[in-house]
């Protein structure tokens, strides 16, 4: 991936981040899978209850990975929120926006820490009080640094060969994980 699609990308999460704090909870875990540089599209974790199904469900995003064929993922997800949601021990600093950079030799891993700030004022002229993130610096990436379990296995069977007898593996893998609650937004050149 060149580094205009990853600064994209960071962009994106941060302003999705921005978006879903004002609206009262961060984004959910979601993938990004890459062919040849190629942004394949973005899947994000279905409804999912604590503990074990939790887990599941973000080792289950590379699904989408490894039916695309793709050569490159990130994954991002918030601290807290996932450390929570899967009755883990919390992982590195928290508030924080991570982002994994991954391919079948390792990965990076990147981290955004950031602080919740009140306003006074609402959101484009409404009243009452909001909340905003105050970015903060963000530490140098980490290659290989340590991963939530159910990342780690995201990042590990993205690269797996899906053994599916479909004609068109990508196009029902995408199907299934819609059925199951996924969030699933295809780039144009990957629709199914």
């Amino acid at each position: 991936m060149d580094t205009g699609t990853w600064d994209a990308l960071v962009g994106s999460m941060k302003s999705a981040y921005d978006k879903g704090v004002r609206e009262g909870a961060v984004p959910r875990p979601v993938i990004m899978p890459l062919v040849r540089g190629e942004l394949v599209g973005l899947v994000w974790l279905r409804p999912a209850k604590p503990g074990a199904d939790t887990l599941t469900g973000i080792a289950a995003l590379s699904n989408i990975a490894a039916a695309a064929c793709a050569d490159e993922v990130v994954l991002a997800w918030e601290t807290q929120d996932v450390a929570t949601a899967c009755e883990l021990p919390v992982l590195g600093p928290s508030p924080c926006l991570n982002m994994v950079r991954a391919t079948p030799d390792g990965h990076v891993l990147h981290q955004f820490p950031y602080t919740e700030e009140s306003s006074s004022a609402g959101p484009e002229g409404t009243d009452g009080p909001t909340t905003v993130l105050d970015w903060k610096r963000a530490p140098a990436p980490r290659p290989g640094g340590e991963l939530p379990p159910p990342v780690r296995a995201a990042v590990d069977y993205a690269f797996t060969p899906m053994e599916l007898d479909h004609p068109n593996p990508f196009g029902v893998t995408v199907v299934l994980m819609e059925e199951d609650g996924y969030t699933v937004r295809l780039t144009d050149g990957f629709e199914h």
